[in-house]
């Protein structure tokens, strides 16, 4: 279970997850979703249920 910061609210990460695929995204339309996922991934440490949503969610895009 990947540890959360003191001043950290539930769902910051995630939502930080997320602006950061956008972001890789607008940089790197050329690179897969599943290339820009598992950089988010490892960038800020998801857990397997975390990268889940985000594959179930942003698959399409």
């Amino acid at each position: 279970m990947t540890k959360q910061h003191v001043t950290e609210l539930p769902g910051d990460k995630m939502r930080k997850a997320i602006d950061a695929f956008c972001e890789l995204k607008r940089q790197w339309p050329e690179k897969t979703t599943g290339d820009l996922l598992d950089t988010v991934t490892r960038k800020f440490d998801l857990s397997p249920l975390e990268c889940e949503f985000l594959q179930r969610h942003l698959n399409n895009c």
